[in-house]
């Protein structure tokens, strides 16, 4: 996969692409990217990328020529663009998981009181919001969605890892513990030193739905559950009766 990420701050987005699992995905070929800046875009000497909105109002809107000269740069049109943004659809795993089949992909990294319309209507296939709350960089929020997406392409991450993790089947993921078995008076469940694989699973999806339906019940709603995590999740509403 190709990420074009299109920002005025290209400083913030480098570390990410230099560290951990994204560089090694990196060395290994599987990710290749390029930041554009596009101020170098601005038409006027003092490299303007932003602009009072028209009908008046709080703060200031990038502007849309610099932007749309920035995407033809890199042929954005023939690509799969996201702009990050509160206004837009939820990102989920399941959207991450699309994404991640894609061969290009561009992020446009708002700011301020966000982009002309006009940019969105040209070029963006798709609104992503990362929550129902506002920041400022949109930097910040292309990196959720990229790191989102990125480690789910074949070779980035172990297979098991991603089949046993939060909303990998649609619920949230089971406690983790490692050395030592004994931390300021906390020890490791004894089923996990046990050795018995049967009853470690049991425990783990147990857990799962423990901590599905005190965290995201939402979650165990929208879900069809086989008849193993059906009982267990019964004898969990059970239990919270009895106490």
């Amino acid at each position: 996969m190709n990420i074009d990420v299109v920002t005025l701050f290209p400083e913030m987005v480098q570390g990410f692409f230099s560290n951990s699992i994204m560089k090694r995905a990196i060395e290994n070929g599987i990710i290749t990217y390029n930041m554009i800046d596009f101020r170098s875009f601005a038409i006027d000497k003092h490299h303007t990328c932003d602009d009072s909105p028209y009908g008046g109002g709080a703060g200031m809107v990038l502007k849309p020529e610099p932007l749309c000269k920035a995407l033809e740069s890199i042929k954005a049109k023939e690509k799969r663009v996201i702009y990050p943004s509160p206004s837009g659809k939820r990102l989920t795993q399941s959207l991450a998981k699309e994404l991640s089949k894609e061969e290009n992909l561009v992020f446009i990294c708002g700011h301020y009181e966000g982009v002309d319309q006009r940019v969105i209507d040209l070029y963006v296939d798709d609104e992503i919001s990362i929550g129902d709350y506002v920041i400022s960089s949109g930097e910040i929020s292309s990196l959720v969605v990229i790191d989102s997406v990125y480690r789910l392409i074949d070779g980035v991450i172990s297979s098991e890892s991603l089949d046993e993790e939060s909303f990998s089947d649609g619920l949230l993921e089971y406690p983790q513990y490692t050395r030592p078995n004994v931390f300021n008076g906390l020890e490791v469940p004894q089923v996990l030193l046990s050795g018995n694989h049967k009853s470690i699973k049991k425990w783990r999806l147990e857990k799962r739905l423990e901590k599905t339906l005190a965290f995201r019940p939402e979650l165990l709603e929208e879900k069809s559950l086989d008849l193993e995590s059906r009982k267990t999740l019964q004898e969990l509403r059970n239990r919270a009766k009895r106490t």
